[in-house]
């Protein structure tokens, strides 16, 4: 579980793991065909979600999650942006600027190109990966060439290919949803189980939302199942709403703070 790996792995800090896991909401869907009749158009270039992150009372750092238009190769895409910091005192005691970007083909939803610039206290990480679907392999500047199973999806074009094709009302309670990413030069099967719509409190008001657990591994860091939740909006956008995971060490919540630019109503608010 790529929880695991993170809380397990000494080069990834708590500030980092909340930032990519929360703000990324990855692994969402499975790699079947693309059934253009599931299709909703979520989101579109313009779109810019900002995110805060708190430990208990204390706001511990931001985060941001955008889509632009570019060009790669002559041809047309969407660079999705995922960076997340510290700020105040987190910041000074223990400085995060951890950066994703993902290029991914507006046509068929996978990537051509990820990107993952990470800055973590004193360690630092810069990696580019180049995906092939047509031969099944990735080009990494780190480790080179491997092959991988076709329509593998990096760690953040999962999460948008979910919003457009599987976050719906066709899914059932306790369906575990899985998918295979390329992550850190490794492969990484993700596994999450949908709890079911929920009503939850925001500054925007009561949203109605898709509620999910990650299918973790009880022990070194999570006490239970249910030691996270997530929940993204049911409504067009299906953008991730609230994080919040529990963790040995403490309790960690990251919340939309502000939104610009969304490709439908924002119609899940229940006031």
């Amino acid at each position: 579980m790529i929880a695991n790996k993170y809380l397990k792995n000494k080069k990834f800090g708590i500030s980092s793991y909340s930032f990519i896991f929360g703000l990324l909401v990855i692994g969402f869907f499975t790699l079947s065909m693309i059934n253009p009749k599931s299709q909703t158009k979520s989101y579109a270039p313009g779109e810019y979600l900002q995110y805060s992150l708190s430990y208990g009372f204390i706001t511990a750092g931001q985060g941001v999650m955008e889509v632009k238009d570019t060009l790669m190769d002559g041809k047309h895409l969407h660079q999705v942006i995922a960076r997340g910091e510290t700020t105040g005192l987190s910041d000074a005691l223990f400085k995060v600027r951890d950066r994703y970007e993902s290029f991914i083909n507006p046509v068929d939803y996978l990537p051509k190109k990820s990107v993952r610039s990470i800055r973590e206290g004193r360690y630092t990480y810069y990696d580019e990966v180049i995906y092939n679907h047509d031969s099944s392999y990735v080009v990494s500047q780190k480790t080179g060439v491997q092959k991988v199973p076709s329509r593998i999806q990096d760690i953040l074009s999962a999460f948008y290919f979910a919003r457009n094709f599987k976050f719906n009302d066709d899914l059932k309670k306790d369906e575990i949803i899985e998918i295979m990413t390329y992550f850190s030069n490794e492969l990484f099967p993700l596994r999450f189980r949908y709890k079911g719509i929920d009503n939850i409190k925001t500054k925007f008001g009561r949203i109605e939302c898709y509620k999910f657990s990650p299918v973790t591994e009880v022990g070194r860091s999570f006490a239970s199942d249910d030691d996270m939740e997530i929940w993204i909006s049911r409504d067009g956008n299906r953008i991730p709403i609230k994080i919040r995971f529990d963790l040995k060490v403490g309790s960690f919540t990251c919340e939309l703070a502000s939104f610009k630019n969304l490709v439908n109503p924002f119609s899940s608010i229940r006031n």
